[in-house]
């Protein structure tokens, strides 16, 4: 649906008269999806780091636990692990749940790494866009319209990272918060392909109002298309 949506924008750009586009200044909004993503990574990054170090913790404990089993005789084992089990298994439980949260964690910041990949793939075809002589200033201004739109989805997907980090510290099943992050997941990709969609498109617009194979030739060179 989306897809069809954009196809409809760029339809709507074909209507405009090629012309030289007014200077446009970035999306006011774009400093704060960037800068909200640098602290969502640094966040995780200090959250996964804690972690690691009480991973080591944990199994240097369990390691202890299980060099103490292995030098007992056959017929002390027994009656170790019965003594013993309720002890170390509080290390052992702990330990799988820690690893299980630094799962979640590196999945969320992978998460927020495609939204900067996202940011830095709006920057570099929005530059281009403005330079491009092809389009007009209002078209321009549509772009910088949609844009908007996508980075403003894109920042409410971040509202949505910060909602599972805080699940964290509430009692939540493991399978609600791997919905949320599959949905945070499947967000940001749906954000992803609508940019790169309408930015093709409008690469593809640009080609089409090439007058000349020089033309042609000097607009794929600019946008660094083979």
């Amino acid at each position: 649906m989306k897809k069809k949506l954009i196809a409809c924008m760029v339809c709507l750009l074909l209507a405009g008269t090629p012309a030289r586009p007014a200077e446009s200044a970035a999306l006011p909004i774009l400093e704060i999806v960037k800068t909200v993503a640098k602290k969502v990574i640094k966040a995780i990054d200090l959250r996964i780091q804690k972690l690691q170090n009480k991973t080591i913790w944990l199994q240097n404990a369990q390691k202890q636990a299980e060099n103490v089993l292995s030098k007992l005789k056959l017929d002390e084992i027994s009656d170790w692990t019965r003594k013993q089990k309720e002890l170390y298994k509080g290390y052992y439980d702990e330990l799988a749940e820690v690893k299980s949260i630094i799962t979640y964690y590196q999945r969320i910041k992978e998460i927020t790494k495609k939204q900067a990949g996202l940011v830095q793939e709006y920057e570099r075809a929005w530059n281009l866009f403005r330079q491009d002589t092809h389009f007009t200033a209002g078209e321009i201004q549509y772009m910088k319209h949609v844009y908007s739109g996508i980075l403003g989805e894109s920042l409410r997907n971040i509202d949505q990272i910060f909602l599972i980090l805080d699940s964290f510290a509430l009692k939540m099943s493991d399978l609600k918060r791997l919905e949320m992050i599959n949905t945070a997941a499947d967000q940001i990709d749906d954000a992803y392909d609508s940019l790169r969609l309408f930015n093709r498109q409008n690469v593809l617009l640009s080609l089409q109002r090439g007058r000349t194979e020089a033309e042609v030739n000097q607009i794929r060179e600019f946008y660094g298309i083979p």
